[in-house]
């Protein structure tokens, strides 16, 4: 059986907006009880893959850390157009080296 997801954007509207653009769900939220409703109810739908931004996502740490040891949705840290937070790219340093046993990015 094959299984189809849906992938979607949660984070501010200038952000996220061109993601519109590839078929993607966007989600424009602009605080933090709005991004963890959005997120937890996104995540409860047909949704394999949510992508948020480090900014929103820096704001909701223990959401995002409860999502972290299910296999689906992944949920997947993107620099906002203010720039990076480096939070996602931590995030998959410390999944490398938790696969591997070290550090080899």
């Amino acid at each position: 059986m094959i299984y189809m997801y849906k992938v979607a954007v949660v984070g501010d509207k200038d952000s996220i907006l061109a993601f519109k653009a590839l078929g993607v769900d966007v989600y424009s939220v602009y605080d933090k009880e709005e991004a963890r409703k959005t997120v937890d109810t996104i995540a409860r739908q047909n949704y394999g893959i949510i992508f948020i931004t480090e900014q929103l996502a820096s704001l909701i740490p223990d959401t995002i850390e409860r999502y972290d040891n299910q296999i689906i949705p992944a949920v997947i840290l993107i620099p906002s157009n203010q720039g990076t937070l480096n939070i996602g790219m931590d995030r998959i340093n410390k999944n490398v080296e938790k696969a591997v046993g070290s550090n080899i990015l």
